[in-house]
């Protein structure tokens, strides 16, 4: 009796090339740990297909053989949400070779890319055609498209732009039965009944399997002032946030918060980072662009820092004044993410709340874990101007780093920081995602009706359950 097991991958290979299912242990290793190194599975094999057609065949394929399929990007994900489980009985869909921009229509500001297409490579094809896509991550280089959408990522240029969710016009999508949905549309107003794309922007795949998106592009900013300020207190972060904001209008770009102890870590594990403002038990950083050329952007930038100053709710401030030293800016904060998993595991929250409510959440928080873990080491850093914090917590000096991120301090951290954040109408998950790692916390915090809601749009989409199952519900 034929193995079916066999019998699949037979049918897989025929469909994208005996070199394109890859079955060898060493070769699918990469595919079966998250970036974080904390999920690690097992799959029946990583099938690498190449077209949407392929992809529809693929799925087709595990639908009718009842096998579970895991859709998987650059496999930067922060939650587990791209990791299969430790069965074995999954098929891991790697949409690397989906890497194809298929149109860059500059008169109507869009770009069509596949959704393997890193995002660094969808920034590039946007200026190439003298436009821009804003969406930028620290792993922009690696991350691609799809995953972007499926996580409805954010980013340090929310505050300006939106989420994903608002970037994207239109989606091609195959379903759980291997049918092709075609919302492939570069329209901004289409009022015609439900807008169906956004079911599957920050789905993680467990509705259907993106493989394009037509995505907005922007005027290319000509004049950029990129400035780090220093603050005593993030009470004074917000009111300096504020008072940028009136400042500087739609030219704010983003507005990023970070401790000492979180830019502390990006210094330690990337040699050279500079440090023109030490001592400083918190700082902003700043980025306001314009489309247009404006010579007074830098010293308007400059005055607004020195009134806040003047006003004591900044420090000390300095503004880049090349592009080098912008750059340097701006990677101290995206190595802190880096640095930190160079440091060691941690347990990480990505939350969002109303800005106003920022500052006594953070004071009821460290009191609640200095409490519960006694030594702990928090490092705190986000997009504050649009109330996102990443707010990681590192072992204390002398614990080891397994031991604190077991499941039961996991539990208790998480009990601790998530039930302040709906306490504040937050949400425990800014633009990471749930994915494994905060599904029992979604079941936990979620309302029943949305839940419930959220269940039928699945079965619905997903009868079978094969797509990306025990993610998010």
């Amino acid at each position: 009796m034929a193995d079916p097991g066999a019998t699949l991958l037979a049918r897989l290979s025929s469909v994208v090339g005996a070199g394109n299912v890859i079955t060898a242990a060493a070769d699918v290793a990469p595919y079966l740990v998250d970036w974080r190194g904390r999920y690690r599975g097992a799959a029946l094999a990583v099938v690498r297909p190449a077209s949407t057609a392929e992809v529809s065949s693929v799925v087709s394929a595990c639908a009718h053989a009842g096998v579970p399929i895991v859709p998987q990007g650059g496999n930067t994900g922060l939650c587990g949400g791209g990791t299969p489980h430790a069965t074995g009985n999954e098929v891991v869909l790697s949409l690397a070779r989906m890497n194809r921009v298929r149109a860059v229509d500059a008169d109507n500001a869009t770009l069509t890319a596949e959704a393997g297409v890193t995002l660094a490579g969808v920034q590039a094809a946007a200026n190439d055609a003298g436009l821009a896509f804003p969406l930028s991550l620290a792993s922009e280089g690696s991350c691609t498209i799809g995953g972007n959408l499926s996580t409805n990522a954010g980013g340090t240029a929310v505050l300006r732009y939106g989420n994903a969710r608002d970037l994207v016009l239109g989606v091609e999508v195959v379903l759980a039965d291997g049918s092709v949905l075609d919302l492939a549309r570069s329209l901004r107003k289409d009022n015609t009944g439900y807008d169906l794309k956004q079911l599957f922007v920050g789905a993680e795949g467990t509705l259907g399997i993106l493989t394009a998106a037509v995505l907005k592009l922007y005027a290319a900013p000509r004049t950029r002032v990129t400035a780090l300020a220093a603050v005593a207190s993030v009470g004074d972060a917000v009111a300096l946030a504020r008072h940028v904001k009136q400042a500087l209008g739609d030219r704010l770009v983003g507005f990023e918060l970070m401790s000492d102890v979180a830019l502390g870590l990006s210094r330690k594990h990337h040699p050279g980072t500079p440090d023109p403002l030490p001592g400083h038990p918190w700082y902003a950083l700043v980025q306001a662009d314009d489309s247009a050329d404006d010579p007074s952007l830098p010293d308007r930038v400059e005055a607004m820092l020195a009134f806040a100053i003047e006003n004591g709710f900044a420090r000390d401030a300095t503004v880049a004044r090349s592009g080098a030293q912008a750059a340097a800016l701006w990677g101290a904060r995206e190595n802190i993410s880096e640095g930190q998993r160079r440091e060691g595991p941690n347990l990480k929250h990505d939350i969002s709340l109303p800005v106003s409510s920022i500052p006594a959440f953070l004071d009821d928080a460290r009191d609640r874990l200095a409490a519960a873990f006694p030594g702990v080491r928090f490092v705190v850093f986000g997009h504050l101007g649009d109330g996102n914090l990443h707010y990681n917590l590192s072992a204390p000096a002398g614990t080891a780093d397994e031991a604190f991120i077991a499941p039961a301090n996991l539990e208790r951290a998480q009990r601790i920081v998530h039930d302040l954040v709906v306490a504040c109408g937050g949400s425990i998950s800014a633009e990471h995602g749930i994915g494994q790692l905060k599904r029992d916390e979604l079941e936990r915090t979620k309302a029943p009706l949305e839940l419930a809601i959220m269940r039928r749009i699945k079965a619905a989409l997903d009868p079978a359950g094969i797509l990306n199952p025990g993610k998010i519900l």
